[in-house]
């Protein structure tokens, strides 16, 4: 089962089975749609068509497409999350680095891979939610993650290392997509190098 984006995105939260599955599709059809025709070209009846429900479907749980697109962020940000703590409990807590290679890896896979994701990521490229903070929830995501799996402390001063880490990625990872369609390879080791070397004032 996909995980639920949180209440907020969301006019109804699902509370059977069906209707669960039910949103994952309209989400699944809002990410093809946005790889086909971008964001200006979506709307939430071509969603509907795509989904092969009833338009009040879409309204029952979204009052628009930005909120659609808000809750195709948030899932995003869960099955990221999920997919780092998969990848990172097979790594040794002493092996920082493995754990935030794998980090960087699973974004790029699922940056290739995930439908919608090139578009809208965590809500970075088309900005969404009414905090507008997209690397924030991502950041706060990671430190909790890593600092359980670290043995760290979540304090500030974590918490805004990984920050720096995260725009500093999302930056260069930017670029590496805009020189190349699948990641520039160098870029992509550059901004590995330069993780590495940043974080190591914090975690070593």
């Amino acid at each position: 089962m996909d995980p639920v984006p949180r209440a907020a995105s969301l006019r109804r939260a699902p509370v059977q089975q069906r209707s669960a599955e039910r949103l994952s599709r309209i989400l699944d059809s809002c990410a093809q749609l946005l790889d086909e025709g971008g964001y200006e070209e979506l709307s939430t009846r071509a969603v509907a068509v795509r989904a092969g429900v009833p338009i009040g479907s879409v309204y029952r749980f979204f009052g628009n497409k930005r909120a659609l697109v808000d809750a195709l962020a948030e899932r995003n940000l869960e099955r990221y999350a999920e997919r780092i703590a998969e990848r990172i409990a097979g790594i040794p807590a002493a092996d920082w680095r493995a754990a935030m290679d794998a980090v960087l890896d699973e974004y790029l896979a699922m940056k290739r891979t995930a439908p919608g994701f090139s578009l809208v990521d965590f809500g970075n490229q088309i900005p969404v939610g009414a905090d507008a903070g997209p690397n924030h929830r991502l950041t706060d995501r990671l430190t909790a993650l890593l600092a359980a799996h670290l043995d760290r402390t979540p304090d500030d001063t974590l918490r805004r290392a990984f920050l720096i880490a995260v725009e500093s990625a999302d930056a260069l990872v930017r670029l590496a997509f805009r020189l190349d369609p699948s990641g520039d390879e160098n870029v992509i080791a550059e901004t590995r190098e330069l993780l590495r070397a940043y974080l190591a004032r914090a975690l070593d």
